[in-house]
């Protein structure tokens, strides 16, 4: 008579298998999906016309890696950050936070040098490239701004899209967690024998 298979340890295992397996299948879906939007942005980066300048979630997505132009009507404040140069050099990219012409506030990095020093720079009108800024945008002034050397452009394909590797990593945890428990139960027959 064939051994019967634990009914909670199985349920257990069966479900947590089922679970990192419907989790890779959402891993693969998220790839395809960052595909088609590092594509997408592709195409948006190599159109010439300017966009108007982002002020909602949803004109952010659609302005991204598009030519814009906005007007500073005042810096708020100036900070230096890790950046690199349009010809790959590493040092500061300068940002000034601006209130904008009608309301609201942006960001623009003005530019690229190789000390932390502050440039000054009183605002104005300056055009660029939308780039990703955490939840928001910024512009990438192009020409640079304050006597600043040219920034790298924003590209699209420096976005990360590692779902494929996080989908095998959830196959392979389901087929582990399979493997093991098939080993646990033959090794409990062997010890009851």
């Amino acid at each position: 008579m064939p051994a019967r298979l634990p009914l909670i340890p199985t349920l257990l295992v069966g479900a947590a298998a089922a679970l990192m397996i419907v989790l890779g299948v959402w891993q693969l879906r998220r790839a395809e999906w960052k595909g088609d939007l590092i594509a997408r942005y592709g195409t948006a980066q190599s159109m010439s016309s300017q966009i108007a300048w982002p002020r909602t979630a949803e004109e952010i997505e659609v302005a991204l890696y598009r030519h814009s132009a906005l007007t500073c009507d005042k810096v708020l404040e100036m900070r230096a950050t890790a950046g690199r140069s349009v010809e790959g050099r590493s040092g500061w990219a300068h940002i000034a936070r601006c209130a904008l012409d009608g309301g609201g506030q942006a960001e623009v990095a003005l530019g690229w040098s190789r000390e932390p020093r502050q440039p000054r720079w009183a605002g104005g009108t300056v055009a660029g490239f939308v780039s990703p800024a955490g939840e928001g945008a910024r512009l990438v002034a192009s020409p640079p701004q304050a006597g600043l050397e040219q920034l790298v452009r924003p590209d699209p394909n420096e976005l990360p899209n590692n779902h494929l590797s996080y989908a095998v990593q959830w196959f392979f945890f389901a087929a582990t967690a399979v493997v093991v428990y098939v080993l646990a139960l033959r090794r409990r027959r062997m010890e009851h024998g």
